[in-house]
């Protein structure tokens, strides 16, 4: 086997070992490294536009956990047993418009778009904004947090390929949770919004059954 096909089954493996974990071994933690790991996949994900809306808020102080179980039913067996709990954030309309701090700061400190540049993107940029988002905040809003799950995913895989295992969550009160965070100082003003949730940890048992997928032939068509 040459070394990208054994490359390509080890990455195969990975998504087939990969499940919805539902509550994690509280003996096993996952290292510093190894974190630090995950969250590289994270940040080097791509973004529309290279704007990157996205925060990475870790939490592992057991009592604010505590506090985001009665308004995360979908996280009730990971907030008190993962390693490491992930709340990821998505920049708000605001702070996605041309002329705000964050873009300004994406365009000429990230990028280091000459000006010239930065005015052709601007104007590209809101035309998108404006047809394809229709100028509406709620649309724009939902169009960052779509871009948080491309983080996500590269997430979830990146830790499968070193054996940690994950459960991505959507099943909680958006308002609470976001009061919560607001409360804590997480949340300052309307910076970010609420995106999902995901846990990360090394699995309590193997899951009852086999991953079960779709056939492939079922779900792609080729023309």
């Amino acid at each position: 086997m040459t070394g990208t096909e054994s490359k390509k089954q080890e990455i195969l493996k990975a998504y087939q070992l990969r499940h919805a974990c539902k509550a994690f071994d509280t003996n096993e933690k996952i290292s510093d490294e190894d974190f630090h790991f995950i969250l590289e996949a994270g940040r080097l994900s791509p973004s529309s536009f290279g704007f990157e809306p996205w925060k990475f808020v870790v939490i592992q102080n057991e009592t604010l956990r505590e506090k985001l179980i009665p308004v995360s039913g979908g996280a009730k067996g990971q907030l008190p047993t993962a390693s490491h709990f992930v709340v990821i954030l998505a920049r708000r309309e605001e702070g996605l418009r041309i002329g705000s701090d964050h873009v300004n700061k994406m365009f000429k400190h990230i990028h280091h778009m000459p000006e010239e540049i930065v005015q052709d993107w601007s104007d590209f940029y809101n035309s998108f904004v404006e047809t394809e988002l229709e100028d509406n905040d709620r649309l724009i809003f939902e169009w960052s947090i779509r871009q948080t799950y491309i983080a996500l995913g590269n997430m979830m895989t990146a830790a499968a390929q070193i054996g940690i295992d994950s459960c991505p969550i959507e099943g909680f009160d958006k308002k609470q949770v976001t009061a919560i965070l607001q409360n804590e100082g997480i949340i300052n003003g309307d910076d970010f919004g609420v995106a999902c949730m995901v846990a990360f940890g090394y699995r309590q048992k193997d899951p009852k059954r086999p991953q079960t997928r779709q056939p492939l032939d079922e779900i792609v068509e080729w023309r």
